[in-house]
């Protein structure tokens, strides 16, 4: 398989939205403060003036970036707090996150991870990223617990748990890198994952996502 890049869009059809009040609100803003002031054709400029601005802010804010670079050995994320990297031989399991009970599930805007070995992932992830995915992903913690009342776990032990974590080579891993072992540990049990990819930082549907990845971990 040949080097893929991702390039995430950074602005979503929300943001276009809050970008086009954004225009209504200064447009009607300065008309109401200087509308004794200004002539029509100034008002006309003056509006045409406020839309091109923005729409440089929106060319230079929404330039691509590349978000997964997928190769015939590994997966990797980038971000600007930094990233991950895992092969594709340590992972057991690509798929959609699911939430439910009983038999009854709905999918999640979340694409689930589970490895084989958590300890090179560990060792080498990015500590502001590994910051990012303990505050970001616990809501999904959090709702997986709601639906699971029978849990033996509580949720504040669950949410920063920063226990020592011994690697299966016998290393012991304290601080951050130990409290996201732990929360992977967490997410398997009630999710069936380790950690979680985001719908918004990919460039196409979660499903075909997920497939494009299975293709390279099965070509590998």
């Amino acid at each position: 398989m040949e080097t893929l890049h991702i390039h995430a869009e950074k602005l979503t059809t929300k943001h276009y939205i809050g970008l086009f009040v954004t225009i209504i609100t200064v447009t009607l803003a300065f008309v109401s403060y200087f509308n004794s002031q200004l002539s029509a054709i100034s008002v006309c400029i003056m509006v045409v003036l406020v839309a091109v601005v923005l729409l440089l802010m929106i060319k230079v804010i929404n330039t691509p970036c590349i978000s997964f670079t997928l190769t015939f050995m590994h997966c990797q994320y980038h971000s600007r707090y930094g990233g991950w990297t895992t092969t594709w031989h340590n992972i057991a399991h690509i798929g959609h996150a699911t939430l439910g009970s009983q038999g009854w599930h709905s999918s999640l805007p979340w694409i689930g991870i589970r490895l084989k070995n958590y300890d090179d992932f560990i060792r080498n992830i990015c500590p502001r990223v590994a910051s990012r995915i303990l505050l970001e992903q616990r809501i999904l913690l959090i709702m997986a617990l709601k639906s699971n009342p029978d849990s033996p776990h509580q949720l504040e032990d669950m949410l920063f748990d920063d226990s020592l974590f011994t690697t299966q080579n016998g290393e012991q891993i304290r601080g951050l890198q130990a409290m996201l072992a732990n929360r992977m540990r967490y997410n398997r049990a009630l999710l069936g994952f380790d950690f979680f990819i985001a719908d918004d930082v990919i460039d196409r549907p979660v499903a075909d996502f997920i497939g494009l990845l299975r293709r390279y971990k099965a070509a590998a």
